[in-house]
């Protein structure tokens, strides 16, 4: 086997530059982040909010062709406006392209239950929150849910509870010295 020849000074310091057992792109994608942040456990989740996204903004798009004061594009813009805000998907009902300027993939991460449950404090982080949607501790109004990949509505965030029957509600209950056996067997 032939002998290699040595390295240069300015080849070695490349060298040390370098690292070959890691990429720079592995796990920095968008989508690993989202999934990890938002605490996603399916991977289809991300590409159906990815492609919701993606209508979206073609359909702003394609408003823009409309004639400005067109009576079908002003329908057309409140109506999505409207349904936007109402999913809480964006802050306010301003303009089209500014609200447009903010809908990303994480702004339906954020109206995921278990994420509303961690902004509610009523979960200390999201692996626990999931695991409290799960096993049915959780309900949204008057419906008990365990699917965590359901999204709030900006009406219904002030509705998501304890169930009657978790002993979750029990605990937080008897710690805020509120607990009472009557309403509890009642309920």
């Amino acid at each position: 086997m032939p002998e290699m020849r040595k390295l240069k000074k300015h080849e070695k310091k490349l060298l040390k530059k370098t690292d070959f057992l890691k990429y720079k792109e592995e796990g920095k994608s968008h989508e690993d982040q989202v999934i990890r942040n938002y605490y996603l456990q399916n991977r289809e989740d991300y590409k159906k909010y990815n492609k919701l996204t993606g209508e979206v903004t073609s359909l702003v798009h394609h408003l823009r062709y409309l004639p400005p004061g067109s009576k079908v594009r002003m329908e057309i813009t409140n109506q999505l406006l409207d349904k936007l805000f109402s999913m809480g998907v964006i802050d306010q009902k301003e303009s089209l392209s500014q609200g447009l300027l903010r809908l990303t993939t994480a702004s339906f991460c954020k109206r995921r239950l278990p994420v509303v449950l961690v902004r509610l404090k009523m979960a200390q982080n999201m692996e626990m929150a999931v695991k409290l949607v799960e096993q049915g501790h959780v309900r949204v109004g008057p419906h008990q849910i365990s699917d965590p990949a359901y999204l709030v509505p900006r009406a219904l965030e002030d509705h998501v509870t304890w169930m009657n029957a978790s002993k979750i509600k029990k605990k937080v209950l008897a710690y805020n010295r509120q607990f009472d056996d009557y309403e509890m067997e009642n309920d």
